[in-house]
Parts: structure tokens; sequence; C-alpha cells
């Protein structure tokens, strides 16, 4: 990634050189681009029921679904909701509408009534599929949308729709829309740098160029192969892995195992039944597998790629779990919804790869600009110095559904979308975020990154994990104080901690008062919920 000095503004770019993009294509056009390649070919596993659909089966299922829901009214424009858990009728809803032109906004089916009816009145939707198990949520929307229920248990008196109905529909009555490359496809709902969850409109052209970024070129930075078996874990409601999981697997031809969620024994066993060679990890999910004295490496030798994102992983960390899985390469992106979402990745995860320093989030994706702004000054930055990282290019959102101010505020003028990340470029070209700009802990006017304190503490064999905020101190401003979660079968004292990370770190660093918790709050992407642990904190002082 060079850097290019223009008005005094220095830009980064990717090594790796810009590729074409074919963004005249819809999105579902082109994942199957190739398909005659692997039609044949195990597209989706279903770990539960272990059912099989070849990428035949997955593009034809995909048409079928997208004319049922044209018989539920839905049209160019319209909006579905996907209220559900890894599954393969989420793929083909997902498919299905973008074959219409219709966008998907996804939810986490633990959500509250409340959340979902938030989101559901807030995106306009007109059908929301889901399982009959979570219909009793969104009982108060039933008037307003068609319920789609996957698992057909519909009795008599219901009015739900069974998915069926849709996925037998007949793919030859499927129309032909005109899709724009700045159509919207997808969404998801993020709160962005502050503030409450609005909807992030990503478009057709965005997504495919996010998901070429990756995996498209000679040397593609995220080398997916045909024969790869990618281990879908993480939620599919969050775009981390629908577009870097799903997405991705589907233009390179992969097979993609979908887990409802995670279970640390059905993983290992699915991993060596399956043979599986990709693993899109979060921290907290590598914390589990490193520190987990029953998994052994036997079941885990196939994964030649662990891919960590959604938070930052410290070296002791990753040097744990290269002990497990000794043929991966390990490694991080970064990304942000509102950025397409992949914003850096690991050079490690090449075609030709290259070592990534410990830490790294990678060099910046390709066809993309980076900058490194100070927050107080609005200037650019050049290597070494942290600031803002703020991205450009054709991936990121075209905006906040309904919501100009905010979209106003998060992406300027020249087209620059602030992350609220704080991080910065070394002479290596490699971005590491520090924290993020409301994170951030003041002392006496010195930086204190949580993300830094975090890794130490879970480095810790007592400490199982942990999560470090502000706490307001007269003197100080802010101290750093820590909620820890102790490791089975541990002891470790509040003073024992303390000393711990004194022995690490500046003084200002030090820990200023340490909570046991029983766990540490966190969103389904792996991220700490700050603002809860924010309201814990006050309940104890």
């Amino acid at each position: 990634m060079g850097s290019i000095s223009m008005d005094q503004e220095t830009i980064f770019r990717s090594k790796l050189p810009d590729i074409y993009i074919p963004d005249h294509l819809p999105l579902h056009s082109y994942c199957f681009q190739h398909i005659q390649e692997f039609s044949d070919k195990p597209c989706i596993i279903d770990g539960i029921t272990e059912k099989v659909y070849t990428y035949a089966d997955v593009e034809l299922t995909s048409k079928r679904v997208a004319v049922g829901l044209r018989d539920l009214g839905i049209r160019k424009g319209h909006v579905i909701m996907i209220l559900l858990p890894n599954s393969p009728e989420f793929a083909f809803s997902f498919l299905g509408a973008s074959y219409l032109g219709a966008m998907s906004t996804t939810a986490n089916p633990y959500y509250t009534p409340a959340e979902i009816k938030k989101q559901a009145m807030g995106s306009g939707v007109r059908v929301i599929i889901t399982e009959s198990c979570y219909v009793p949520k969104i009982k108060d929307l039933e008037h307003n949308v068609k319920i789609v229920v996957i698992d057909e248990l519909v009795d008599e008196h219901s009015t739900c729709i069974p998915f069926s109905q849709l996925s037998s529909a007949d793919e030859r009555k499927l129309p032909e829309v005109e899709i724009s490359p700045d159509d919207v496809v997808a969404l998801p709902y993020s709160s962005g740098t502050t503030g409450l969850p609005k909807g992030v409109m990503l478009t057709h052209e965005g997504l495919i160029t996010s998901v070429a970024q990756q995996v498209d070129g000679e040397n593609p930075n995220l080398y997916f192969r045909s024969d790869d078996v990618l281990l879908c874990v993480l939620p599919l409601f969050h775009i981390y892995s629908l577009n870097s999981v799903l997405l991705c697997g589907l233009r390179a031809g992969s097979t993609i195992l979908l887990m409802r969620k995670f279970d640390l024994t059905k993983v290992v066993e699915l991993v060596g039944k399956y043979r599986v060679t990709i693993a899109p990890f979060v921290p907290p999910i590598c914390i589990e597998i490193a520190k987990n004295d029953m998994v052994g490496m036997c079941n885990l030798l196939n994964i030649r790629m662990v891919m960590s994102g959604a938070a930052p992983m410290g070296k002791e960390l990753e040097d744990k779990l290269k002990e497990k899985m000794p043929n991966a390469v390990l490694g991080q992106g970064y990304g942000m919804t509102e950025a397409g979402p992949v914003i850096s990745m690991c050079p490690g995860f090449a075609k030709h790869p290259t070592q990534a320093k410990s830490g790294s989030c990678g060099t910046i994706v390709r066809n993309a600009e980076l900058k490194v702004m100070d927050p107080e000054t609005g200037f650019s930055l050049g290597r070494n110095l942290p600031g803002e990282i703020c991205i450009r290019g054709p991936q990121i959102m075209k905006g906040y559904l309904n919501d100009p101010e905010a979209t106003s505020s998060t992406i300027d003028l020249e087209g620059w979308l602030h992350t609220g990340d704080i991080g910065y470029v070394d002479d290596d070209d490699e971005v590491f975020i520090v924290d993020r700009v409301k994170e951030l802990i003041k002392f006496k006017g010195f930086q204190v990154p949580p993300a830094e304190l975090e890794s130490l503490l879970v480095s810790h064999p007592c400490i199982a994990d942990a999560a470090v905020i502000p706490q307001k101190d007269e003197v100080a401003g802010e101290v750093p104080v820590a909620f820890v979660v102790k490791a089975s079968g541990s002891d470790i004292t509040e003073d024992a901690v303390k000393e711990f990370i004194s022995k690490q770190v500046v003084f200002y660093k030090r820990l200023q008062t340490v909570y046991f918790v029983h766990a540490i709050p966190k969103s389904p992407s792996g991220k700490i919920l700050r603002k809860d642990l924010r309201a814990r904190l006050s309940s104890f002082t």
C-alpha cells in the first residue's frame, strides 16, 4: 500500500493493484457468474440436518423464492426482514429478494419484540421470514406484514405462510427486473460511530465491489478456492458473515457449512467431519478454543485459514490459537458495516501471501483509499501517527435510511466515511487500530486504549474474558477499570489482576478497580457492549 500526497493530504492505497469489478451486474448474478464451473458441487451444508444443497440447488431455490415473494406482493424497492439464525432459508431469502430488486433487512432473532418492531417499522418491512418460535415476538406486526415460517409448524388457525409455499413456486415465472448498480440490496442496522441503530443502505455495486476486493483478481486478498469448506458459525444477520463468508464463498465456488450457533463440541465435530479449511471467527470464539484443554489439534489440522474480525485480537491469543491450529494462517481483518464492510485484511490470506505483523489488521483493500485524520484539527496524518481512520471507495454505504443528518455526519462532502476508529498506518503499510474515538480513556491527557489492556488481561491463564472502560476521577479525569470473568476453578484476586497489569504497562494504564462478573456483554458480532458496562459501573458507584 503506497502513500500519495494529494494537496497536503496523505492517501494510502493497497499494495495490490486495482482490479476490474463487474459492477454492471446485480448481486445475485455476480455471485453465480461462474456457476457452470461448479453447478453440481456442494454449495451449502445444513449443520443440523446435514442436508447438502448443490450450487444448482441454491440458484434454483433462490429463483423460486423470488417468485414466491412476488406472489406475496414484494416488488422492486420493497423490504423483507430475515429474522433467522443461520440456515439455508436465510441464503435463499436474501438471494430471492435480490432477484426482485428488493431489500433484505437482517435482524437478530434474539432481539426483544420492541427492537424487532422498531427495525421493521423504520425500514417499512412487508414480509418477515422467521421460525415459529419467534412468531410471538412479532404478533404486533401481523396486521401490517406477512409472516413466513421456515419450519412448517403452521396450524389451521395460523395466518403464517409456510416457506415451502415460496420455495415451490414456479421459477419460470421469475420476472425480468431492471436493477441499477445504485439500488439497495441489503439493509443491516448499525449504530455507526454513535447514536441509535440506523438502516445502512448497501447497494448492489457496493457489495459486489466489497466481495471483489476480497476474492477476485489474479492474487485475491482473501484466497478462497472451490475445494475449500467454509465454516459459517458467525450469524448471517451480521454483515461480516453475510459478506465475507456467504457472498465471498458463493463467488469463489466454495462449500459453506452452516451452524445455527457456536457450540465448541459441535464445532470441533463438524470441522473434523467435513474437513473445514476456512474458519471465520471473532475473538471470543478464539479465546474459548485457545483456552479449552479438551480441544486438541487432531480435528483442526485441515484448517488453513483463521479469519478474525469485529474486535481486536492480541498477540498472546494468537500464539495460543496457533498451538491448536498449527497449519493455519491466523490474521485479522478490520471493517465497519457502513464501509461495506471490509476496510483492511491480513496479507497472509492472499493467494501469494506475505507475513503480517501480530496485532495488525492487514492492509487496505483494493480499489479504495484510506486516510488517517487528526480528530482535533481535521488534517490528514502520515505514517505511525494515530488518528481517525477514514475510507473512501464504491464499496461504502449509500447512506443511512431516511436519515440524511446522520449520513452527512458520517460521510463528508469529499466522500470520506469517518469510522470513529483511532488507528495508524505503519512503515510497512499495515493498519493498526488503537481504539474507538468514544472509547479511549483519557488519564490526565494520556490515552489509555481499552483494547490493549483487554488483550493483556485475557492472556492470563486465570482470566476467561475481560473488558475495560473509563471511570470518572476528580484528579485524573478518567481512570481505567476492568470487568473480569474468572476462568473455571480460578480464585484470582483483584490485587493479583492489578499487579499482573501494572508490571506490563506505563503508570497511567494501571487498573484502578477490578470487578468480577459472570460474563462480558457482547453483540452477536463479538463487540463488547460498553454502554451496558458503563450502566453497571454507575450502579456500583
